[in-house]
């Protein structure tokens, strides 16, 4: 491991993979490049890949401005299946015919989704509750009492049906749960789902085709905030 030091300060675009978390990335930059002030901006499931902004030494203080930015997703779900987690990683609690879905009524569907609704937190979700984290209770099995949110959905796009699956663009305000989304959309069809991928694709104006993997991660890739047009 490198030796510690705080003298950088910037951000790197992190193409974060499927299967890890979003503070393995932070440590993982830690690591690499010897600074001890690194921070995300905005969560990504170990289920999601894409874009993951990484703020690093003074600029950890521009969390905030973050939190406003609209977010773009790519997603993936599959009908006919409610899960425990509502993605693929959880039990099938419930198995439905999806026989009389069709591409039409997809689309019909999602477009219900558009503009103001209202979202109730997924059990495996990170706010809090009383105190405890929504996942590490769903981790021992309890259920708890969630008020739903207002979220904005402005772009929801179908773009490939292949029944069981479907896969769709949304970009989104902050607080919008792409799983939930997912579930919502199945419980409307009257056959359930779940997510199957989630990308992001972007944070307000940061994307991730600017984004570089993990072995690519290095000084040299470390931006300013104010080199981007906000």
């Amino acid at each position: 491991m490198a030796e510690i030091k705080d003298e950088l300060d910037g951000l790197i675009l992190v193409n974060k993979p499927s299967g890890i978390t979003s503070h393995d990335v932070v440590d993982n930059v830690r690591a690499k490049l010897g600074i001890r002030r690194v921070g995300h901006a905005g969560t990504l499931d170990p289920l999601a890949d894409g874009l993951l902004v990484v703020l690093i030494g003074r600029h950890t203080k521009f969390f905030q401005r973050f939190v406003e930015f609209k977010k773009e997703y790519l997603g993936v779900l599959k009908l006919g299946e409610i899960t425990t987690t509502g993605d693929s990683e959880g039990k099938v609690m419930k198995t439905s015919s999806y026989d009389n879905i069709d591409e039409p009524l997809i689309k019909e569907t999602f477009n219900c989704f558009l503009g103001e609704i209202e979202q109730v937190p997924p059990m495996v979700s990170a706010i809090r509750v009383g105190g405890r984290r929504l996942y590490n209770l769903a981790r021992k099995g309890i259920v708890v009492e969630r008020k739903p949110r207002r979220v904005k959905i402005y772009k929801l796009d179908v773009l490939n049906t292949t029944i069981p699956t479907v896969e769709f663009y949304v970009q989104c305000s902050k607080g919008t749960y792409i799983r939930k989304l997912a579930e919502d959309v199945g419980e409307k069809l009257g056959c359930g789902a779940h997510i199957v991928k989630i990308r992001r694709l972007a944070i307000g104006p940061f994307k991730l085709k600017d984004a570089v993997n993990l072995d690519e991660i290095c000084r040299d890739g470390i931006r300013k905030f104010s080199s981007f047009k906000i």
